[in-house]
């Protein structure tokens, strides 16, 4: 159920359970989940709470009243309470009625506030909320996005929903992965687990004692020996889902979700155990990275020492990548869109993207140039970290697309120069039309050097 929330939504759902834990709460309760609205609020939903003078502090201060919380539990994890599982399971189908594809933060918020099984109504009522004005609000608010997530223009959501579903069934396409993920679901059977967490995931992948990555991760303070140590520590789950299907925790699939990010953007066209360690190491979520913390681990160490070998490799992509983030950097901006794409692919210069271009006579120079005349130069580049734009995050999936259906283990740059062509009214298509290239010159090159 959680490939359907969005990011926003999904941290409300860790909040929850953050907070849960903090009371020493057995389970996760909807008055944690109202708690984890109202601090995870933004935009128009802060604005609907400071309304009505409600801050998370005043909140909490309400609800603390009439929570039971002297009954202390030693659980590591709380797990979600029938009555939260039901209100979860609202936020789909309040989702569907409103035609969004996916479960956004308002239909959480909305699925509390229609709940008249819990006090949260009448916690909110009592500090002066109104709660029918808040849910015609919340309403139109959903109606108001499915128009826009609809509009052809507006793809942020369009990415969301790929990225989600690309992320379950993606991660099982490198055998290495694979047998991790077999070892990980061993160890929720024998551990009464329902729910996969990055904890099993991370032990399972140091069972392999002979993997370069366990080698490293042992190296940097993280043996197999010394997490099991702190995860024995932590007390079982108990489980409390109908059923025996398995599914992540929402720490898990963030996690899954951005490691499958970085394996694009590390060149990769699989899912590899390093690029799921790299993913918990950004997403610093979840009982894994917990104990990597307790184990003093540095996030910067050891992600330099899993990228390192990585980087020996030379992927094209990588390169491309890189040389995109300096241009942007060169022309004093903090953010990579396709523009930034051709230049990376044209200054890695030995791949048959670069080939290509070089046939068709386009240079790094005139390249510079044109793209200068198309976005000129900004004030935007402070130490920031460097992002990419929808669009040319939806390049990059198109080529990690075009090297998975021809079997490569790697992107390369004829995937990427390709990718560019789906987006004709992208700017490295601008800048390359600006050239007198167009997408059928570009296309039956690749083909003349992939033999194809």
């Amino acid at each position: 159920m959680f490939e359907k929330f969005t990011e926003k939504a999904l941290n409300v759902v860790s909040e929850a359970q953050a907070i849960a834990q903090e009371m020493n709460s057995e389970y996760i309760l909807s008055e944690h989940l109202l708690l984890a609205l109202a601090k995870e609020a933004r935009g128009v939903s802060l604005k609907i709470f400071k309304m009505y003078n409600i801050s998370y502090e005043s909140l909490y201060g309400e609800i603390i009243k009439n929570l039971d919380i002297t009954k202390k539990t030693t659980a590591g994890t709380p797990n979600f309470s029938m009555h939260v599982k039901n209100l979860l399971k609202n936020t789909l189908d309040l989702a569907n009625r409103s035609g969004n594809p996916s479960i956004l933060y308002e239909h959480l918020f909305l699925a509390v506030i229609n709940d008249r099984n819990s006090n949260n109504v009448k916690t909110l009522e009592k500090l002066g909320f109104n709660v029918f004005a808040a849910k015609t609000l919340l309403e139109k608010l959903v109606q108001r996005k499915t128009k826009r997530l609809s509009h052809p223009e507006n793809e942020d959501n369009k990415e969301h929903e790929q990225k989600s579903a690309d992320a379950t069934d993606a991660i099982f396409d490198s055998a290495e992965s694979a047998k991790v993920f077999e070892r990980a679901v061993a160890k929720l059977s024998a551990s009464n687990y329902e729910i996969l967490g990055t904890e099993q995931i991370i032990s399972s992948i140091l069972e392999d004692k002979d993997s370069e990555l366990t080698k490293i991760l042992g190296s940097n303070g993280v043996t197999s020996e010394l997490f099991e140590e702190k995860l024995e520590k932590i007390q079982s789950r108990q489980a409390e889902y109908e059923g025996r299907q398995i599914i992540f925790t929402p720490n898990a699939f963030t996690t899954m979700n951005m490691a499958l990010q970085t394996a694009k953007e590390l060149g990769s066209s699989v899912v590899l155990p390093e690029h799921i360690v790299l993913g918990i190491l950004k997403t610093k979520k979840g009982l894994a990275y917990e104990i990597f913390k307790e184990l003093k681990i540095v996030d910067d160490d050891l992600a330099h020492s899993i990228i390192k070998p990585i980087e020996k490799e030379m992927p094209q992509t990588l390169t491309i990548l890189r040389l995109a983030k300096e241009e942007a950097r060169r022309l004093g901006r903090n953010v990579v869109g396709t523009e930034m794409f051709l230049l990376g692919i044209i200054g890695e210069g030995a791949g048959v993207g670069a080939q290509v271009l070089s046939e068709l006579a386009i240079n790094i120079r005139d390249a510079r140039k044109t793209v200068e005349s198309l976005i000129g130069f900004g004030n935007e580049y402070y130490d920031k970290e460097i992002v990419f734009t929808p669009r040319a995050k939806r390049v990059l999936e198109t080529a990690w697309g075009f090297a998975k259906k021809k079997h490569k283990s790697r992107i390369e740059s004829s995937d990427m120069l390709l990718a560019l062509t789906t987006e004709p009214d992208c700017l490295a298509m601008k800048a390359l039309e600006n050239l007198g290239v167009d997408a059928v010159e570009i296309k039956e090159g690749i083909k003349k050097f992939d033999n194809v």
